[in-house]
């Protein structure tokens, strides 16, 4: 999943695209480099930056999905929001996602992504309202407390969902990391995805460059490649399925290299070691000591 801000003061410079031009060229770059979905959101998630009105979220984000539904009928268009409005006021532009970061705090989100034949990603934020920053966040005691509260925060918007008319085959669940997390919880609770996989739904987490990876490294947003990439290995591994990108060549081939390894995905070419046309095969034993 390509990110695609049509924001000014997204966290991560490198991909503000408030200019329409520049957020299409991203689409076609993104498009160009492996990316399956395209997830465009007109608003910073975190808590700096201006208030960003419905209508203008709507404005930022409507004529890129008109013109990029235009040039890419197949690709999977997902809208970040968490607004209802937005998304009815976007329908025509058969959107297939709705990207719902913050936990269902409109409570007809899912039942408008229904009526307009669109899936939705159900996430964790702890009961934080949009735009909310964690400050002082526990989940209790123990250090798996977090990922007990995410698995069943996970399972219970899923049936909320899911009664507003989303069928299965169009959920994602998203543990939603940084977002009503510390740091050592976000590194917890990836490393616990799998309890996240059991719920038997797609899981989609969003790890490029976020502060948890920024502050276990010490390294600004720019500087957060290598640790995203680590991260997203281990998280596919664990059964993780989708990711949320700003650098979509590079996580492309980590999940295509992960996916060979495991054995989903055979290799683009194979010839070391085998035997040419017409050459019989060695067979190589140990030898007995």
């Amino acid at each position: 999943m390509a990110i695609v801000n049509r924001t000014p003061d997204s966290f991560y410079a490198g991909n503000r695209h408030s200019d329409l031009d520049d957020a299409l060229t991203a689409l076609e770059t993104a498009v160009s480099e492996g990316a399956d979905i395209i997830d465009v959101g007109g608003v910073r998630a975190g808590g700096e930056g201006a208030w960003v009105s419905a209508e203008e979220e709507t404005d930022r984000v409507l004529p890129f999905l008109l013109e990029a539904r235009r040039r890419h009928p197949d690709v999977v268009l997902s809208l970040d929001t968490w607004r209802s409005e937005v998304v009815l006021a976007c329908a025509d532009a058969q959107i297939d996602l709705v990207n719902d970061t913050w936990a269902g705090h409109d409570g007809e989100l899912a039942t408008v992504a229904a009526r307009i034949g669109a899936g939705i990603v159900c996430s964790h934020t702890g009961g934080l309202p949009p735009r909310t920053d964690p400050v002082a966040i526990t989940y209790g005691d123990d250090e798996l407390d977090v990922v007990n509260d995410v698995v069943r925060g996970l399972a219970v918007e899923a049936d909320r969902v899911r009664a507003a008319g989303v069928p299965d085959e169009r959920i994602l669940l998203d543990p939603t990391l940084d977002f009503g997390k510390t740091t050592r919880h976000s590194l917890t609770v990836l490393c616990h995805s799998a309890d996240v996989v059991a719920l038997g739904l797609p899981v989609m987490q969003a790890i490029s460059r976020k502060d948890f990876v920024g502050e276990s490294l010490d390294l600004p947003a720019d500087e957060r490649l290598e640790g995203s990439l680590g991260a997203t290995a281990v998280a596919a591994w664990l059964g993780v399925t989708v990711f949320r990108a700003h650098d979509v060549r590079a996580t492309r081939r980590v999940l295509d290299m992960v996916a060979s390894i495991r054995g989903d995905r055979p290799p683009a070419r194979a010839v070391r070691g085998e035997a040419p046309d017409g050459v019989e095969a060695t067979l190589l034993r140990h030898p007995r000591g």
